[in-house]
């Protein structure tokens, strides 16, 4: 199903999606084909994205289009306790 179903069929709420195709330009991440799981209630779509795994995710109709900014891996700094101490 393209975005601008999902829009038609859910306006002006948060849907939860399983990502069926996409495509990255200019680091982002462009969602072209998904599937609707569900309607999710306003008060539960954060809770909602936290249990989403893989390719799923909740996002709501009021957006045009589906574009996820890709973050790169800073990775982390190791911090030496003792290093401060004389």
């Amino acid at each position: 199903m393209r975005w601008s179903e999902v829009r038609k069929v859910y306006p002006n709420q948060f849907v939860k999606l399983k990502v069926l195709s996409s495509h990255i330009e200019n680091e982002q991440e462009i969602i072209d084909d998904m599937a609707v799981i569900t309607s999710v209630p306003d008060e539960l779509a954060t809770k909602e994205l936290l249990k989403s795994r893989g390719d799923e995710l909740v996002y709501h109709t009021i957006h045009e289009n589906i574009v996820l900014e890709i973050r790169r891996d800073v990775g982390l700094r190791r911090f030496d306790y003792n290093e401060n101490q004389v």
